[in-house]
C-alpha cells in the first residue's frame, strides 16, 4: 500500500471515530431578541391601561421573534384586547427561562403571585414598565351571605366597599343600593374611608324579593369615579328554599359557631342554628342562632323535618326523633389534653382529604374515647404518643348516613387561617358531600362552585352526580340571547367555562338541572393598584451555543470522500 492510500484509510477511519465518540464543543451565540411575555389581564386596558402601548413595545423588543401573553394561564400573542381577571407571571417566567436565552416582560406591574417568584427569575428578565396613571375609585370588593333564604326569612349581607387611588379629603358619603329586576329593595348610607375598605350590613326581608333564583345588584350610588365597572356587584339567592341544614346546640360553642358558617358557605343552602339555653322545661328554650330571638319548639321541629341535614352539639332535647337522611353529631370532648391528628387511614374520605398537611395542624383541646365509631376517618394520639383515638367516624344504616366528631378544638384550625384554615375546610367540605350525597338527587349531575365570578374569571362546575364524570352540554340563556357550551370533566370532576358578564339561566341536556349563575362587570384588576414589579434592565446572560461533532455535516463528507478516494485509487491501480 503507497503512502497515500494509508493517508486516506487513515483520514476515513479518523472521521468515523471522531463520530462514534462525538464530542461536544461550546461557543458564544449571536445576539438574538428577548422571548417577550406581554401582560394580558384586564388591568391593562382597564382606566389608564396602556395597551396599544404595550402590544408596540412587545413588537419593538422581540423583532419578530416570540411573544406570550401571560395572566391567568400563558397563551400565544394575538393583538385581541385582555381577557384574564388575574396576573399571574411565575408560569410565564418558569416556562420562558426553561426556554433559554433573554426574557422581557411589559405589564403594568401589577402582578398577583410577585411574592412566590424565586429572587433569582425575579432579576433576570429585563422588565418594561406601563404603570397606569393615578386615578381614584370607589368600588364594592365582595358580597357574601346566604345564596338561599326561606321566605320568612331576612337576608343578611356583609358588603365590602372603599377606596382606592389618590387619598380624598374626607370620607365620602355614599348609598349602598340593592336593586333586581329594576327595583329597589333595600338602601343603607355608608361612609366610605378616604382609602382602604369598610364592611357595611345590608339587610332586606326575603318576603320583598320574589320566589325563585334572584339576582341582586348591589351598587354604590351617589359617587363619581373614573372607573364604573367595580362600583357594584351581583348576588344570587334562592328565595322561598327550605333549609339545607339544621344545627341544634346545647350549649352552643366556638366550635358550632365555627362549623355553622362554614357549612353554610359549602353546602351552598340555608344553615339554621338553634341554640337551647333552657332544657327540661315547658317554656320556650330556644333562640335562633343568628338573631338571639326567641323562637318555639314547634319552629325547631318543623326545620328538622325539612332538613337535609341535622347537626347535633352536645344534649338538645328537640322533643321528636330526628327522621333526616343525615345527621352529624358533636360528641362532647371528655378526655382533656393536646391530641395531634394522624394521617388519615383509608376511608371513603381518604382521597378528598389527600394534600392536607396533618402535622402541622393545631391540636385539639380534647376528645371523647366512648363516641360511637364506624368508619373512621381521622385519629388523634395526645401528646403524639399511644394509642390513637377515633376523631371523625361514618356510618350508614338502612340509607341513613350518620357522622360523628368526637374531638373538641377543630375550630382552631380555620381560626389560624391559611393552610389550618384550608385544611378545616377541606375536612367540613368532604364530610358535608358525603352526608348530603344520600339527600342530592342522582340525576343532578353537576352543580356550580361558585354562583358568581368576576369579569374575566371562568365559572366552575363539580362533577356531584354517580359514576365517572363525563361532557354535559349547557345552555345558558341571558337578556343577550342563548348560547351552547360544553362542561369537559377532568379526573378531578372540576370544569369551568368562559361566559361575558350578565345573568344567566342554565340547563343541561338531558338532565333536571336548572339554575342561575351570574358573571359580574367588577374584577380585582379595575381597582389602581400598586405595582409590585419595577423597571429593570434584566441580568445580562451569556448565551452559548453546543455543537456535536454529529451536528458537523463535514465530518460525514470528509469520511465518505476520503474511502471513495481509496476505493477510487485501488481501482486504477488494480489493486484489490
Amino acid at each position: 500500500m503507497t503512502v497515500g492510500l494509508a493517508l486516506l484509510r487513515v483520514t476515513g477511519v479518523t472521521a468515523l471515530l471522531v463520530l462514534l465518540w462525538n464530542p461536544v464543543t461550546t461557543h458564544p451565540a449571536p445576539n438574538a431578541p428577548p422571548l417577550v411575555l406581554l401582560d394580558a389581564s384586564l388591568s391593562m386596558a382597564g382606566y389608564g391601561g396602556r395597551w396599544r402601548e404595550a402590544l408596540d413595545s412587545a413588537r419593538a423588543l422581540a423583532q419578530g421573534g416570540p411573544i406570550w401573553r401571560f395572566g391567568a394561564s400563558v397563551a400565544p400573542f394575538d393583538t385581541l384586547p385582555p381577557t384574564d381577571g388575574t396576573t399571574a407571571l411565575k408560569p410565564a417566567l418558569v416556562a420562558a427561562a426553561s426556554r433559554g436565552g433573554p426574557i422581557a416582560v411589559i405589564s403594568d406591574g401589577a402582578i398577583d403571585d410577585g411574592d412566590q417568584i424565586a429572587p433569582d427569575l425575579r432579576v433576570a428578565p429585563q422588565v418594561v414598565l406601563l404603570a397606569r396613571g393615578e386615578f381614584r375609585d370607589y368600588f364594592v370588593a365582595s358580597i357574601t351571605g346566604p345564596h338561599r333564604v326561606e321566605a320568612s326569612d331576612t337576608l343578611r349581607l356583609a358588603v365590602v366597599c372603599g377606596t382606592a387611588g389618590p387619598r380624598a379629603r374626607g370620607p365620602v358619603r355614599a348609598t349602598l343600593v340593592a336593586r333586581t329586576a329594576g327595583r329597589n329593595v333595600a338602601a343603607q348610607p355608608v361612609t366610605l374611608p378616604d382609602s382602604g375598605s369598610v364592611a357595611v350590613p345590608l339587610a332586606l326581608p326575603a318576603i320583598s324579593l320574589p320566589a325563585g333564583w334572584v339576582v341582586l345588584d348591589v351598587k354604590l350610588e351617589g359617587v363619581r369615579d373614573s372607573e364604573p365597572r367595580d362600583d357594584g356587584r351581583l348576588f344570587v339567592v334562592d328565595v322561598n328554599a327550605a333549609p339545607t341544614t339544621v344545627v341544634l346546640a346545647a350549649p352552643p360553642d366556638w366550635d358550632v359557631r365555627f362549623l355553622s358558617r362554614t357549612l353554610a358557605a359549602l353546602s351552598g343552602g340555608p344553615v339554621r342554628t338553634f341554640a337551647q339555653i333552657r332544657r327540661g322545661t315547658s317554656e320556650a328554650s330556644w333562640v335562633e342562632g343568628t338573631t338571639l330571638a326567641s323562637v318555639s319548639a314547634d319552629v325547631v321541629r318543623r326545620a328538622m323535618r325539612t332538613a337535609a341535614l341535622v347537626v347535633v352539639a352536645g344534649a338538645p332535647t328537640p322533643g321528636a326523633p330526628i327522621t333526616a337522611p343525615a345527621m352529624l353529631r358533636l360528641a362532647p370532648a371528655t378526655s382533656a389534653g393536646e391530641w395531634y391528628v394522624d394521617l388519615p387511614p383509608a376511608s371513603p374520605l381518604a382521597a378528598a382529604l389527600a394534600g392536607v398537611a396533618w402535622d402541622s395542624l393545631p391540636p385539639l383541646v380534647g376528645v371523647e374515647p366512648e363516641a360511637d365509631t364506624g368508619a373512621v376517618v381521622l385519629t388523634a394520639r395526645l401528646a403524639r404518643r399511644g394509642e390513637p383515638q377515633p376523631v371523625v367516624a361514618l356510618t350508614e344504616r338502612g340509607g341513613v348516613r350518620r357522622a360523628t366528631i368526637a374531638g373538641a378544638g377543630l375550630y382552631r384550625w380555620a381560626f389560624r387561617g391559611g393552610r389550618n384554615e384550608e385544611a378545616y375546610r377541606t375536612l367540613m367540605a368532604a364530610l358535608a358531600d358525603w352526608l348530603l350525597g344520600a339527600h342530592t338527587p342522582q340525576s343532578v349531575r353537576a352543580t356550580p362552585v361558585g354562583l358568581v365570578a368576576d369579569d374575566g374569571t371562568p365559572v366552575r362546575w363539580r362533577w356531584s352526580g354517580a359514576g365517572t364524570p363525563h361532557d354535559l352540554v349547557a345552555r345558558f340563556r341571558s337578556s343577550a340571547g342563548e348560547q351552547t357550551d360544553t362542561l369537559r370533566f377532568g379526573p378531578d370532576g372540576q370544569s369551568s367555562v368562559r361566559l361575558p358578564p350578565a345573568a344567566y339561566a342554565y340547563e343541561f341536556d338531558g338532565g333536571p338541572e336548572r339554575g342561575v349563575v351570574a358573571v359580574d362587570t367588577a374584577s380585582p384588576e379595575w381597582p389602581p393598584r400598586p405595582p409590585t414589579l419595577r423597571a429593570q434592565p434584566g441580568r445580562a446572560t451569556a448565551r452559548v451555543e453546543t455543537v456535536s461533532a454529529r451536528d458537523r455535516g463535514a465530518l460525514f463528507g470528509l469520511a465518505l470522500a476520503a474511502f471513495a478516494a481509496e476505493w477510487a485509487w485501488r481501482r486504477r491501480s488494480g489493486l484489490p
